[in-house]
């Protein structure tokens, strides 16, 4: 009976708390994995989790709060093109990288239409409503309340649902980050739930984790943001690196292989990076020879990398490798092999 009455006083004390002390809400409910509330930083993790995902045409609304809805036609660096579907994304991606020392336009031919982060349709009918749209984006970056995509939740999740007393009152099966936003935002104040744990999710470096609490959610979200983070640094990078080297003149400065500086076997030569992707090994010794071609690209993961190809069988060929760029200056960039950190590269800008 004493154990009795212990349980009744404790649920009793708890709902009245709940109710007397609206502004420890977060804390205090948030804290159990059985009573989250619509504003609790769980319910904000899952909102922001199952928001629809804009990111993937950024390249040409620069907004990833929206997704562009087809058909769309925009006149892109000056070339009209039509895109009817996803699989039209890479004749875009061909005409913006034809040079990387250009700037990118793009000019839509409104009206078009968007889906939101809360997956609302809308017409947008001209430049004015795109940029409110973009600010309104930039808005909920600022204040961390846009989407995070670094998170895949593999539906489907079953939520439970709760009144304020803690009773059990339901349970909901969601199929989709759609039926999952849905629940979420529709939450009344008087509504509590908590998520039928274990569930999995994806990050974006393609792990995939087992989800065992509200904590371990959270957890997956923070390495996830920090991977996406160090993945835009990395990029930031990359656009450096390529600026120097775009249009530019090197010489080799030093090529280690084997604890062996083999520099001297291209002290002739200049490799000059042009503005559409080639690399020319020209001798300038030899001035009667033709010039060596090949391809180069820069790009980044969470490290920068420097792509070099020259055909096999040329003075050249054995500087073309996947490389990763170590540091640079404007006038050096010192590179390592991706398969062998023994073997080295420096270029020197002339």
């Amino acid at each position: 009976m004493k154990v009795l009455k212990k349980i009744t006083l404790f649920t009793l004390t708890l709902v009245l708390g709940f109710t007397a002390c609206q502004t420890e809400e977060n804390e205090e409910i948030g804290s159990n994995p059985n009573t989250n509330s619509s504003t609790s930083p769980t319910a904000s993790n899952y909102e922001r989790a199952a928001m629809n995902n804009g990111s993937e045409d950024d390249f040409l609304d620069g907004n990833a709060c929206t997704e562009l809805l087809f058909p769309i036609s925009a006149t892109v660096n000056g070339q009209q093109v039509t895109l009817l579907s996803k699989l039209d994304f890479s004749s875009v991606l061909n005409i913006m990288g034809e040079f990387n020392d250009d700037s990118d336009t793009v000019t839509f031919e409104f009206p078009i239409s968007v889906k939101t982060s809360n997956y609302t349709e809308v017409t947008v009918n001209n430049q004015t409503e795109f940029d409110a749209l973009k600010q309104e984006c930039e808005n909920a970056q600022s204040q961390g309340e846009d989407a995070i995509s670094c998170v895949d939740i593999e539906f489907p999740i079953t939520i439970l649902t709760y009144d304020i007393a803690l009773e059990q009152t339901g349970n909901v099966v969601l199929q989709s980050e759609n039926q999952l936003h849905t629940f979420i935002t529709g939450l009344q104040q008087d509504e509590l739930f908590s998520v039928d744990y274990p569930i999995n999710v994806t990050l974006s470096n393609g792990i995939s984790v087992a989800v065992n609490s509200d904590i371990d959610f959270q957890n997956a979200i923070s390495e996830c943001v920090q991977f996406e983070e160090e993945k835009e640094d990395s990029a930031e990078v990359a656009a450096e690196v390529e600026a120097i080297l775009t249009g530019t003149k090197f010489t080799v400065e030093s090529y280690i292989v084997a604890s062996v500086d083999t520099a001297n076997d291209y002290v002739n030569y200049t490799i000059e990076f042009t503005n559409d992707l080639k690399l020319l090994a020209k001798d300038i010794v030899n001035t009667t020879t033709s010039n060596i071609e090949g391809t180069y690209s820069v790009s980044s993961e969470t490290d920068v990398f420097l792509n070099t190809n020259f055909a096999s069988g040329t003075a050249v060929s054995a500087l073309g490798q996947d490389w990763v760029v170590t540091t640079y200056s404007n006038t050096l960039v010192h590179l390592k092999s991706k398969t062998d950190a023994s073997t080295t590269l420096t270029f020197k800008k002339l």
